[in-house]
């Protein structure tokens, strides 16, 4: 696999984005004021719009987080990405709308077994201050993201157009953490961690690079690919299509043929398949669901 060029091209921390190409792809046409109503919009129409994908690292290729790479594949090329690039995007795009933002960075708690030894810190989410409050707001976490920005530091349930969730103190290496949890039919699952300190945009190269290369990232070896609508959240992993409604309550699971899953990525995740996926997607029925 070749390394992606990870220099960013500007010495600027918000790089210039195209706001009116950004909103024409995810059918937003509201105001542009750095506000919690505009905030709240743009955070549930992304994810209906650009899907949570890893296809390149499956087919070989390097994934690039220099922002004019982003937006011709995010947005030019109507394709979806994982973490570095979804939230990348909305950074610089509520940059661009006069939010005070800062990039953070959190540790995967998300389907790890009871146990299991901590796994690196590969998450990239934000934190958006709004009146003194400080917001989480990620658009790249798969089957489970976000589609509200939620206050950091509150306890309490908060609910989002796709279910509930809440964000808790949990200590890692002696030091408090806040936990963000989704609420599965009433029991409640641990997503990720969220660690204090701010990260400039050159402090994800490093992370991005071992999660699309080092053996141990899932991304080298299984597909992860995610939508979620105003209705329902879709995801895949490798050729399981599992479909929940806007509560999270199941809707169907089932495994899906190369041809079926052809059909799901373009029709349902909103992808433009192209006829080099096929190699790759033979491989992904083959493998099954990892357990």
């Amino acid at each position: 696999m070749r390394p992606a060029d990870h220099s960013l091209a500007s010495s600027s921390d918000t790089p210039v984005v195209d706001l009116d190409a950004y909103f024409a792809r995810i059918g937003y046409d509201g105001p542009r004021a750095p506000t919690l109503g505009v905030l709240k919009a743009i955070c549930q129409k992304h994810p209906d719009s650009i899907p949570f994908e890893n296809l390149d690292v499956l087919l070989g290729r390097g994934i690039s987080i220099v922002p004019a790479d982003v937006d011709a594949k995010l947005i030019g090329a109507g394709r979806g990405g994982y973490c570095y690039e979804q939230n990348s995007l909305l950074k610089r795009v509520l940059d661009a709308l006069g939010f005070e933002v800062e990039g953070l960075m959190a540790r995967v708690l998300w389907m790890a077994p009871e146990g299991a030894p901590p796994r690196p810190r590969s998450h990239q989410v934000m934190g958006v201050t709004l009146d003194g409050e400080t917001w989480l707001a990620d658009a790249g976490f798969g089957g489970c993201v976000l589609t509200a920005p939620l206050r950091l530091f509150a306890d309490g349930e908060q609910h989002s157009p796709n279910g509930a969730f809440r964000i808790v103190d949990a200590a890692q290496d002696g030091v408090v953490e806040r936990q963000v949890q989704a609420d599965l039919s009433g029991r409640w699952a641990p997503l990720y961690q969220v660690a204090q300190g701010a990260w400039a945009s050159v402090d994800y190269e490093q992370a991005n690079f071992f999660t699309y290369t080092h053996a141990s990232s899932h991304f080298t070896w299984s597909m992860t690919v995610g939508r979620t609508t105003p209705t329902a959240r879709y995801a895949l992993k490798n050729n399981r299509l599992t479909h929940r409604d806007a509560t999270g309550a199941l809707v169907e699971q089932r495994d899906l043929s190369v041809d079926e899953l052809e059909t799901i990525l373009r029709d349902i995740i909103g992808l433009p398949v192209q006829p080099d996926w096929r190699p790759v997607l033979e491989k992904v029925v083959a493998w099954g669901t990892p357990s």
